[in-house]
């Protein structure tokens, strides 16, 4: 069978569709990158230390690729991106330090898998009750007044809770929000470490933060979501390639095709109304959290057919997501065509 850095030529053709599609999922909602790919490289008997270090080098690659989309788009705060670094570089180190140490034990595996589902089950839940619910309030809308004031109607009441307190220092942030630096710093250590342990670009716990708890519109929380990744999915894969934990005839056609998924998925951003995908990506978190538990209950019945089942359900998740996005921006573009412009809730 013809080979290409090694791997069977299906393999890369697998991976640079795996790659299209989650590059799609990153640059519309800044997370959705290697909190996918982490679990198949698992499922498909990597090591830890190799998943999770691929992971975040796919993560780099990718959110630069998003991020400069999303730089045209003027959905990208440098000061909040900026503050989130600090706390997430000393995240991460503690984080891949958690891993090689339970490397060493034997238990890396077992525990990184119970807590993707725990974090995906539990995130996956909460996104799609409040999409079921119908609560679409705190700037949903992708179209952003990058200098207009944010509306204390769209602040969710978390948020606003969190920004009454007055810690100094106090950074104002795009939209007038201001927020203490020290709320900023714990919400990147937070991720930080979760990049670090899972090897995940943090964002499908940072996005939502910066939204419900920060107060920043979503727009601007995808945007700046993404290059912080960037510098956090950088910095964690040079940790972990150090270790021999990146490898690149995993990431390269990964990369081959989120390129242009990326830049797919940021330029729906100004055009899909994120209510109508919010479900999706629900149950998304929802079958990811499954396909991991589905692998976890192979591994201790000692039945292979169920790691299949596990790869099935984390692709077929990201495959219905991505086309809901493809499906949802189709459809916004011809209705603009039409002179017919979509409500936003």
């Amino acid at each position: 069978m013809f080979e290409l850095f090694g791997i069977p030529a299906t393999m890369l053709v697998m991976f640079a569709g795996f790659g299209l599609l989650i590059g799609i999922l990153f640059g519309f909602f800044g997370m959705g990158g290697s909190f996918l790919v982490t679990p198949a490289l698992l499922v498909m008997g990597y090591p830890s230390r190799v998943a999770v270090g691929s992971g975040l080098a796919f993560v780099f690659g990718t959110s630069v690729i998003a991020t400069l989309k999303h730089r045209d788009l003027g959905q990208v705060d440098y000061k909040l991106g900026v503050s989130m670094i600090i706390g997430t570089t000393v995240g991460l180190e503690v984080g891949k330090e958690i891993v090689l140490y339970l490397e060493e034990l034997g238990l890396a595996g077992n525990i990184i898998s119970i807590t993707y589902v725990l974090l995906l089950g539990g995130i996956g839940a909460f996104v799609t009750y409040e999409a079921l619910k119908g609560d679409s309030g705190g700037g949903v809308s992708h179209d952003v007044d990058e200098d207009a004031e944010i509306d204390a109607d769209d602040i969710p009441e978390i948020a606003k809770k969190i920004q009454s307190y007055s810690l100094p220092p106090m950074l104002t942030l795009r939209g007038g929000i201001q927020v203490s630096l020290w709320m900023i710093l714990a919400v990147a250590f937070a991720t930080g470490l979760l990049s670090g342990f899972l090897g995940v670009g943090g964002g499908f716990i940072r996005m939502p933060a910066l939204f419900y708890l920060i107060g920043v519109p979503v727009p601007i929380a995808v945007g700046t979501d993404l290059f912080e990744i960037m510098f956090s999915g950088g910095i964690g894969s040079f940790l972990y390639a150090q270790s021999g934990g990146v490898d690149l005839s995993i990431v390269a056609p990964l990369l081959a095709g989120s390129a242009l998924g990326a830049r797919v998925g940021s330029a729906a951003t100004s055009i899909v109304d994120e209510d109508e995908i919010k479900i999706y990506f629900g149950l998304m978190l929802l079958l990811g959290a499954l396909a991991v538990a589905v692998r976890q209950a192979g591994n201790y019945l000692g039945m292979g057919v169920l790691d299949y089942v596990s790869l099935a359900l984390i692709l077929g998740s990201a495959l219905m997501v991505a086309g809901a996005v493809v499906y949802s921006a189709l459809k916004s573009m011809r209705a603009g065509t039409t002179g017919t412009t979509p409500t936003a809730d």
